[in-house]
Parts: C-alpha cells; structure tokens; sequence
C-alpha cells in the first residue's frame, strides 16, 4: 500500500492536533447555538468561547485590545473588507508583485469601478523586493499600502518591518496579507506598524476552514466602511450598523465550532513555541533544497534559502507537463502536491513561470524528514525514467 505524504500545506493544514478536533466536537455537542443571540446559559458559553478566541488571536499577534480582532469567513473576506472598506474614488494603493489574487483582483476590480489606480511594484526572479522601491511608488495621494509576508509560489518572505517604516512615513494605511506565515513566523501587530493584519484560521494555525479574519488599528476601523451589514445581536432596535468594535465589521451567525478549533489551533501552538515550529520547517526546507537540486532537469524557483522563505517550494521539471506530474505523484507514490499558477499569476509572472505555473512543495509542521526523503526519491525516479524527456 502506497504511503499518504502532504505536501500542501500552502493551501490548508491537512493533519490537525487532536485537540482542535475536540474543541470542535466539544463545542458541537456541549454548546451548539450562536453567541450573543440569547441570554440562556448555552449561548453565553458560545459568547465567552468567540471571547477567548479573540483574546487568543490578540495575543498572538500582540494587538492592544481583543476588540480590535474581526472574525470572517477566511482571509479573502478578510482582505477585500480592508481594502474596499478604506479605498474611495480617486485613491492610490502601492503593492507588490508577488500577490495572492486575494489582493490583486479587489484592487484590478476598484480599478474599473471607482477610479482606484494601483502600483504593482516589481520584484525580482526569486520574488524578493526592496524597500526603496516601494518608497519610490507612493504618490500624495496613496491611501493604502498592502504586502504579503510571504509569497504562497515561492515562500518568498517580505520586510515587512521596512513596509511599515515607509507606510507610516507617508501616512498611507499598511495591510498585510499573513496567510503564509500565521502560526509559523511570529507576527507583532503593533511593532509592524500595521493597520489590518489579515490571517486565515485553516493553514499554519491549524484550525478549520470556514475561519479567519483580522485585526485592524482603531484609525483604520473608523476610516473603513463596513461591507456585509446585519444582525450582529447588539443595539438590535437601530436601523444602522453598530458603529463600535468588533460588531461594526461582523454580521451574522458565526461559526462557533470553527472559531473553538482555532482557539486550540493557537494553543497548540504556544505550547510547541513559534520558535520551534519555524525552525522545525526550516530544517525540512532546507533538506528538501539540497535534495532538489540534485535532481537532474529540476528548476528550482525562489530564493533557495531558509532565511528568506518559508517551507513552500516552487519547481518546474523538463520533460514533464507540471498537471501530469502532479498526478503521477499522488497516483504512483501518493505524493500531494499543488501545480498551475496557484491564484497568483502576477508572481508567476515575476519568477518567469507564466503560464505553465509551476509544481509547489509546501510543508508544514507534522511532515517529517523521512517524507521528504521519499518526496525526494520519487522525483529522482520520475526524472530519470524515458517518460521524463
């Protein structure tokens, strides 16, 4: 029987820690109704739960109040909120081109429906960008800047510290996009000089799918207009959206037992430290790394080190048409893998793998070496067979 190895961790966690199961089955069987829409003692623990994720949420990322953490449905709600929530007619935004389609495709849409012009500021190869360069893009009337921390192609990292510096200097909103690196690299929402720190629950956090959001700085909330308004079960007897935190962003029924896994997702994770579970994919990066470029026919695209990626790889193979590898892996070797141009064509792009994309290999916390020792090996097989060229 052939082995199950998750190599696309970039698009969700697959293996979650057991306690997030529980937390979720807990929070079925035990509370099962909406917070803050009764006062019988089931929906208060619903209430007290989201509280504690919140809380959770706000000490990971050191934000300064709990209320400033909005709950969504996952990152891209996450993102469009921001950036259609603070962005009017006539505005400028600065961002790179290493980004998700989760950013380009709001600001493309701004752009043909209020007037919003948008700076892509170039990268290089390996999708790294300079700080000078983004400098060099604001204009007297850039409103926003927005970045992700790392790229879900390469695993490019971004400075997001020398972001902020510029962001406040001119004094446009700064947004990051932490889909990548929630969970993995540690993230100070204060020290970053952030306004909106989106994350999404499902991948390095270990949560489930459904969950995510973001915290947002008190001068952005009151500058963004709310986009989904309705129920949130406070000052029910007005017309208009609550204009406070967090309400003022979240409408709805929420999703209780997905926010109760996040909850164990995040201690779960401060148990094992950030540290740990960094250098923890550091090491696997590394081997599968020097691995690859052993491998006859194997590009590999991004940086190529640890220090300035996270554990996503990017590879292209002569010979080989990346859907067609990517289906040999699962069906001959029971490899996961990821190919195409991964919702981020604008980074493909700046690599020079447009439009083929390329075969990603992103790993996460519970892959072990000997996996990536078997990722490895199976790759060398496929490249050295005849059916390679």
């Amino acid at each position: 029987m052939k082995p199950r190895v998750y190599f696309d961790a970039a698009a969700t966690s697959r293996q979650k820690p057991p306690s997030v199961l529980a937390a979720v089955h807990e929070c079925l069987a035990e509370i099962g109704c909406s917070p803050g829409r009764g006062g019988y003692e089931c929906a208060l623990d619903a209430g007290r739960l989201v509280l504690e994720t919140r809380l959770a949420v706000a000490g990971l990322f050191n934000v300064p109040a709990p209320e400033q953490v909005v709950f969504t449905h996952n990152i891209t709600y996450a993102l469009n909120m921001a950036i259609k929530g603070l962005l009017r007619p006539g505005d400028h935004v600065v961002t790179t081109a290493m980004e998700h389609n989760a950013v380009v495709r709001p600001l493309c849409g701004l752009a043909q429906r209020a007037q919003v012009s948008t700076t892509f500021v170039p990268c290089d190869r390996q999708g790294r960008l300079d700080p000078a360069d983004v400098a060099a893009a604001i204009r007297p009337n850039t409103r926003l800047l927005v970045a992700t921390h790392a790229s879900n192609v390469t695993g490019t990292i971004m400075p997001l510290a020398e972001l902020g510096r510029v962001a406040r200097e001119s004094g446009a909103f700064f947004a990051a996009d932490t889909a990548q690196t929630a969970g993995v690299c540690d993230l100070d929402f204060q020290a970053l000089g952030l306004d909106v720190l989106a994350f999404t629950g499902h991948k390095g956090l270990l949560g489930l799918p459904g969950t995510g959001g973001f915290a947002v700085s008190r001068r952005a909330a009151e500058a963004m207009v709310p986009l989904i308004e309705g129920g949130t079960g406070s000052l029910s007897d007005r017309e208009l959206q609550p204009d406070f935190l967090p309400d003022r962003f979240e409408s709805g029924t929420m999703n209780t037992p997905g926010l109760a896994g996040l909850r164990a997702g995040i201690a779960f994770l401060q148990q094992e430290g950030l540290a740990r579970v960094r250098r923890h994919e550091q090491e696997l990066t590394a081997r599968l790394l020097e691995g690859l470029t052993q491998l006859p026919g194997v590009t590999v695209h991004g940086p190529g080190d640890t220090r300035q990626q996270t554990a996503t790889v990017s590879i292209t193979v002569d010979g080989w048409d990346l859907g067609e590898l990517a289906f040999v892996l699962d069906d001959r070797f029971g490899i996961m893998t990821r190919s195409g141009l991964h919702c981020a064509p604008l980074a493909h792009q700046t690599i020079g793998t447009y439009p083929a994309g390329t075969l990603r290999l992103s790993l996460g916390y519970f892959n072990t070496v000997g996996e990536v020792e078997y990722v490895v090996e199976s790759l060398g097989r496929l490249c050295l067979s005849p059916g390679c060229q």
